[in-house]
């Protein structure tokens, strides 16, 4: 496994995003947290708001757990910017760009990551490469890069 500065420099980049939408997720999908949540999506037009605070929630879980294992991550990222996409809409645009004020900065640097994700994909370290390598002998026809069918099904899977 050769292993470049690419590929050292997803790994915090992957972790610190997972991180975060972890702990974004949890906040919803806890029962005190959907409880908190539930009001707030309804004030912002989703209802029922316990349903949307949950999906919210496990879409940011999903993101979490893909970028941290380094598995769909492209998947992952997608749903990170969905996400985050809807909260400058409908909560932090209004409010300029100062996260200081209530504002879209940092979720403007959560979704720089994930489109960085998105482009690079795991890189080698993630279970994406062990995967990938471990099932190299067997099922040779799924991980063939000249097959175009399974060159999209590695990349969407990265």
């Amino acid at each position: 496994m050769e292993m470049t500065a690419k590929d050292l420099g997803l790994i915090p980049a992957r972790l610190s995003l997972a991180a975060t939408m972890l702990n974004h997720g949890l906040a919803k999908v806890r029962p005190e947290g959907s409880a908190a949540s539930a009001p707030f999506f309804e004030q912002l037009g989703f209802r029922p708001g316990a349903r949307w605070a949950f999906l919210a929630g496990a879409a940011e879980l999903l993101a979490g757990a893909t970028l941290a294992l380094g598995i769909a991550t492209r998947i992952g990222a997608l749903a990170v910017l969905g996400t985050q996409a809807v909260a400058v809409a409908k909560v932090h645009g209004p409010k300029g760009f100062d996260n200081m004020g209530g504002g879209w900065e940092f979720n403007a640097l959560i979704m720089a990551t994930a489109l960085g994700v998105l482009v690079a994909g795991p890189g080698t370290v993630s279970l994406h490469e062990v995967l990938e390598r471990r099932l190299q002998g067997r099922g040779r026809w799924l991980f063939q890069p000249r097959r175009a069918a399974a060159v999209g099904v590695t990349k969407l899977l990265k």
